[in-house]
This record gives structure tokens, sequence and C-alpha cells, in this order.
């Protein structure tokens, strides 16, 4: 059914506005970021089909980059570009809400941070979180992006931004866009490598933490290095 077919109480962006957004299901809320549909094909059908594709997920669509959408039929670049913004919205809205201004303590306070902007990624990225003397986060920093199974820990250069800014220990994130947050022998490696680097310039490796989309792993905690 075309939109313009529907009442106006049936139609996305009315129904948004009379009733609020949570009152629209997923395949409504990305209808109405589409805008419109194509010939044969509703804003609503596509953006079932879409969902569909993504196996019904949201985290699904997040995992693919917008060349990907631009390419998929009916989509385009323009509808890509809406779709990866409010994305992007989305991943920095949560991000922002997670507490900064409090002392980090525990691992958990690291993944409730880091969550919003690493889950649903296809790909590594890893992050140096850099912390003062009062274990209160100073800088966050991407150091480096990898593929979809590993990214490499660029040693020196998170040594130099950490004394750059005058961080007194720092803890290490990075995702597992497989589901499971296990460490891997280099990921132990290149951490342990990484605590001694830190020790001979005076800072303190507090943790390295592995985050999937459900869980996530702490070395601290398991005392592995």
């Amino acid at each position: 059914m075309k939109i313009q077919e529907m009442t106006a109480a049936e139609r996305p962006r009315e129904k948004l506005l009379a009733r609020g957004p949570e009152s629209l299901g997923d395949a409504e809320l990305l209808a109405i970021l589409l805008r419109s549909g194509r010939h044969g094909e509703s804003a609503v059908e596509m953006a079932h089909r879409l969902l569909g594709l993504a196996g019904g997920r949201l985290t699904g669509l997040f995992e693919w980059d917008s060349g990907y959408l631009a390419s998929m039929e009916g989509v385009g670049p323009s509808r890509a570009a809406a779709l990866g913004a409010a994305f992007e919205l989305g991943r920095r809205f949560l991000q922002e809400q997670a507490p900064r201004t409090l002392p980090i303590r525990d691992p958990a306070q690291i993944n409730s941070l880091m969550l919003p902007r690493l889950k649903g990624l296809g790909h590594e990225e890893c992050w140096a979180i850099l912390l003062d003397r009062k274990s209160l986060i100073s800088k966050m920093v991407r150091m480096t992006t990898g593929g979809s199974r590993s990214t490499v820990m660029d040693i020196p250069a998170i040594i130099r931004i950490a004394l750059e800014n005058s961080a007194s220990s720092i803890i290490m994130v990075h995702n597992h866009p497989n589901g499971s947050p296990q460490p891997s022998r280099q990921d132990i490696k290149e951490t342990q490598t990484l605590r001694d680097a830190c020790s001979a310039c005076s800072l303190r490796l507090l943790d390295h933490i592995i985050i999937s989309d459900h869980s996530y792993y702490s070395m601290s905690e398991e005392k592995i290095y």
C-alpha cells in the first residue's frame, strides 16, 4: 500500500507527530528516514525489505557501510546518507549520555561507555582511554581500525599520546565483531608488551577490555597479565 493511500493516523510521519516516536515500529521509523518509496514499493515496504535483509535486526543495518546501503535496490546515495547520519547520531547520543565525570573503578563502567560506539560494527577498532591521577577520563582516542577479525595495537603511538596528555594510566579497549569477547593469543601478547612499555615510561596499563555486542572480557579481572 502506498503511503498516500493510508489514513492520516496510519502514516508514519503523522503518527509520530500525533503519538510520539515510541508509537512507531522499526520499519515505520526507517520509512521516515527513507522519506519516499519507489515505483511499486512504498517507503514502509522498502523499510521492511531492508530489515528483512538485515535479519530483522537494527544492528544488522548498523553493520552495513554507506556504500553497501547505497548499492541496494531502491536506496541510492541520498537515502543511504540519511540512514548513515541517523545511525551515527544515535551512537553519539548514547556515548554522550554515558558517565565520564566519575572515577573509573571497574570494567563495567568502560563497557557502558564504549558499547554505544562499538556495538554493531563490522570491523575491529582499538581505543586508548587515558586517565588522570584521580582515575578520571582525560581523553579517549581511537588508535587503529582493522578488519573483521583483527586490529593491531600501535604501542609506540599509544605511549606517545599518553605522555603528551600527561596521563597517569591507560585502559585499552577493542571490539570483537564475531560475537565472542574471548581474547586471542595475539590480544594477550600485545597486551603484555604494552604493559611492559607502560611500566618503562612510568605509566600503568590498568586493563584491556574486549567488547562484543552482548558481553565483555576484562583481562585485569581474569588476571591474564
